[in-house]
């Protein structure tokens, strides 16, 4: 049971940290002279991802702990710094356009366009994983899909109007 609360707690308290982090960022970014693009869908994809924190928070407490999986969630973690570090004040969970600056080309940038996105579905299915809530993990995965479809389009609509402008 500790390790449950001790998982649980992580989690809200990284979420929190995540949102004042991407606040700050977004208003420093905009006081730059950047602009918000499609934002429509951003209160579907907070609505889905309190939906899946309620949802471990009532779930999780009965269930065996998959060390195998914490483990790996663990080392997703170190993936989530790399990303953060990389974008340092241009990462925020909307999509926040700095007209003028270069897309970042560094840490996971190099390798993926949107590895913050790969990380996130990652952990949507593996802290479930963790607990054995198998149908749980793929019923998040499928909505966040869905999702991520919608945002991974207006990011890459902004991405390319502003490329074309340069």
């Amino acid at each position: 049971m500790t390790f449950h609360i001790a998982f649980l707690g992580f989690l809200c308290l990284q979420r929190l940290s995540e949102l004042f982090i991407a606040k700050r960022n977004s208003e420093r970014l905009l006081a730059q002279g950047a602009y918000e693009a499609g934002a429509g869908h951003y209160p579907l994809m907070v609505l889905l991802h309190v939906s899946w924190l309620a949802g471990l928070a009532v779930l999780i407490w009965d269930q065996p702990v998959n060390w195998w999986f914490a483990g790996l969630y663990g080392v997703l973690q170190l993936f989530r710094v790399w990303i953060l570090t990389s974008l340092g004040s241009r990462w925020t969970t909307r999509i926040i356009i700095l007209p003028g600056a270069p897309l970042v080309r560094r840490g996971p940038y190099r390798f993926l366009s949107h590895p913050n996105y790969v990380l996130v579905a990652c952990e949507i299915a593996c802290a479930p994983a963790i607990f054995g809530l198998w149908a749980y993990a793929a019923i998040f995965t499928v909505l966040n899909a869905a999702v991520l479809y919608v945002r991974i389009s207006a990011e890459n609509k902004a991405l390319s109007s502003i490329a074309t402008q340069t």
